[in-house]
């Protein structure tokens, strides 16, 4: 730092007020560093003269070295607004060009904070695409799941009169499909029918209540959900959206329903909506041995409950074995039951067709008769000793088939309640055609008709 003629500390002169571009401390003003050339004359305020060359520290004889007054102010304002580079030390960093503002540092912290917030957005969208596409870890679906064993393992030991049936055997291999929020298992399995030959796949589900230590000794009734529509390669009642399995276990803990079992079969061998131009758009098999066709009656009947007594805790007699479906779904669901009173005991059957009509019956009257509810029900009416069955009906009152509710009631009339035929029908307000309106209205009346009838769980 310079003194003044008057021994007054005097701020270093910098040209135009900023440091020099130097990256090392410089001598005093006058000296002479070594190797680099002396600095040079000082410039005068504007509008002066400008004075013959001379050294730093030396005055020109009649005038003063510089404009006091003028460089005493642009250091007072210089230092006013960085006031922290007033002592500044050269020694320790290069000197920088003021440029009216002083240069900003981002912030390290907030540089980590930005790109932590993005890993974390980026890392929660590919969680969810992948559990969308359903790519582990972030979904267990695939995973191996059991539902033969009995809580805490282990055999169990029943009495000979026990209504119970433990899993036979042999065990199937399921796979999950998806968990429902109460950590019970939607899960499906590829079965090839011991009796009917044809193979498919059929989805279960056991509520939670299954797993309870209490009911270890205990057989589950079970309830073979049927699909309308194709019914092919997928049964829709395995979809929780529709909530089917959540509404059984609300209405369980009700006291309206059974904690059924669930068994899920596709209802035909083949997709028949594909093509819009197949002269046999529509076509389907009525849950029936249709001649000349892949057996899906006995796959129905016989395969897949053998499937449910193999791997669940069951219950040996009919009591404990029924039918649900909607449509086409609903009509193999009211037949099964009316075909095989032995082997099954009620039905809940929504917006059903009463009477078999597949374009494949063609030549096949006799058949087709040893199929048709109406027909069935008759002979059951009049057959002595027949078991009971129970026929909960529900139709929405405005069916896309406006046949639909007519065709059921005139059933009902003919042959409900009449002999060993009870029946119950619930009518729709504003119900349409479809699954979404039959699941909430089942728990209005049609589950607690059949639940009433039917056993379980049961040791």
């Amino acid at each position: 730092m310079s003194h003044s003629p008057d021994n007054q500390h005097q701020p270093p002169y910098r040209p135009e007020g900023r440091y020099p571009q130097q990256p090392h401390p410089q001598p005093p003003y006058g000296g002479q560093q070594q190797g680099q050339p002396q600095y040079g004359r000082q410039q005068p305020p504007y509008g002066q003269q400008q004075a013959p060359q001379q050294s730093y520290g030396q005055q020109e004889a009649g005038r003063p070295r510089y404009d006091q007054q003028a460089y005493d102010d642009q250091a007072t304002v210089y230092q006013q607004r960085v006031p922290e580079l007033s002592g500044y030390d050269r020694a320790e960093q290069p000197p920088y060009e003021y440029d009216g503002e002083r240069p900003r540092r981002k912030s390290r912290v907030r540089r980590w904070v930005i790109a932590g917030a993005a890993v974390l957005a980026l890392a929660g969208v590919a969680s969810l695409v992948m559990y969308h596409f359903e790519i582990p870890p972030f979904t267990d679906k695939g995973s191996p799941v059991s539902f033969g064993q009995t809580p805490g393992g282990g055999a169990v030991k029943q009495a000979p009169n026990a209504k119970a049936l433990m899993p036979t055997g042999p065990q199937a291999e399921f796979k999950n499909e998806s968990t429902l929020p109460d950590g019970t298992h939607l899960a499906v399995t590829t079965l090839t029918g011991k009796k009917s030959g044809f193979k498919g796949q059929v989805w279960v589900w056991a509520p939670k209540e299954y797993n309870d230590p209490k009911f270890a000794k205990s057989g589950f009734p079970v309830m073979i959900a049927l699909p309308g529509g194709a019914g092919f390669p997928r049964n829709y009642w395995m979809g929780t959206d529709l909530k089917l399995q959540a509404s059984i276990s609300k209405w369980y803990s009700e006291g309206k329903s059974k904690p059924f079992l669930l068994a899920m079969p596709v209802l035909n061998p083949e997709n028949h909506d594909d093509d819009p131009k197949d002269p046999l758009l529509g076509r389907y098999w009525d849950g029936s041995d249709i001649p000349g066709q892949p057996k899906m009656g006995t796959w129905l009947t016989d395969d897949v409950p053998d499937l449910m007594r193999e791997n669940f805790r069951t219950i040996k007699s009919r009591d404990g074995w029924c039918f649900m479906g909607s449509s086409t779904g609903g009509f193999a669901s009211l037949k099964a039951v009316l075909k095989y009173p032995e082997k099954f005991k009620a039905a809940i059957a929504s917006g059903p067709d009463i009477v078999p009509d597949s374009g494949l019956w063609k030549g096949h009257d006799q058949e087709k008769n040893e199929n048709n509810p109406n027909l069935l029900s008759k002979a059951l009416v009049e057959k002595k000793g027949a078991p009971d069955v129970y026929i909960a009906f529900q139709v929405g009152d405005s069916e896309n088939n406006k046949d639909t509710l007519p065709n059921v009631q005139k059933y009902i009339a003919t042959y409900g309640n009449k002999g060993p035929i009870h029946t119950t029908l619930r009518i729709i307000p504003g119900g349409k055609h479809n699954a979404t309106t039959y699941v909430p209205n089942m728990g209005e009346g049609p589950i607690e008709f059949i639940s009433k009838v039917m056993e379980g769980p049961v040791e």
